[in-house]
């Protein structure tokens, strides 16, 4: 099943004139911001190939994403590694969220929200779509164009960081980010408040107490 515009069509029918779709990435990763795109489709000229960003290679993504901010009204906001440690994982991604949904050029009437929690205060109605990434088209394209800007942030950090394999594992805690990890201990870069990074910091406390 690839993602369609039913959704989207469902909001038009009702009466909205603009309906954004909205993803967030970077929830799960130890290291980095948590990165989210809103995406208002075109009518006409939609780039063929959109699906969930996890179904498709960083080739098919890189190219995707370049074919939609041709074409699209796109929006991309981060939420940073102090807000994820102050505000815990989930209400940063909504935090994220709100801001890429202020940032479009034109408010949405209706934004689709993967998942099944819609952020409060979006500034437009806000719809939960569960799957969404796989079954609306505006939210997987919002899952490629997030999912490409995060990745490259990642590679850039990788650069002043490049003991962490960030510009292949973007973050997420593999085997050889956890090694290196616990070799080099965390960056400013890293969440406090994730379990792998808080045991390393516990343990740096207890050495140096």
């Amino acid at each position: 099943m690839r993602p369609s515009l039913k959704f989207e069509r469902a909001a038009l029918a009702e009466g909205a004139l603009l309906v954004a779709g909205v993803d967030e990435v970077g929830r799960g990763p130890l290291a980095g911001p948590v990165t989210a795109a809103a995406v208002i489709l075109p009518a006409r000229g939609i780039p063929r190939g959109i699906d969930d960003s996890k179904k498709l290679t960083a080739p098919a993504r890189e190219k995707l994403a370049a074919r939609i901010m041709a074409v699209a009204e796109v929006s991309v906001a981060h939420a940073s590694v102090e807000e994820i440690d102050a505000l815990n994982i989930y209400w940063a991604s909504h935090l994220a969220m709100r801001r890429a949904v202020a940032g479009l050029t034109r408010r949405p009437c209706v934004a689709l929200i993967d998942g099944n929690r819609i952020p409060a205060d979006l500034g437009c109605e806000g719809r939960a779509v569960v799957s969404g990434d796989a079954l609306c088209l505006s939210i997987a394209a919002a899952s490629i164009i997030a999912k490409v800007l995060r990745d490259r942030i990642m590679v850039d950090l990788a650069q002043q960081h490049p003991a962490y394999g960030w510009e292949r594992n973007a973050g997420y805690g593999t085997a050889e980010h956890r090694a290196a990890l616990e070799r080099h201990g965390p960056t400013t870069h890293h969440r406090r408040g994730f379990r792998p990074v808080h045991n390393i910091l516990c343990q740096e406390e207890t050495a140096t107490g």
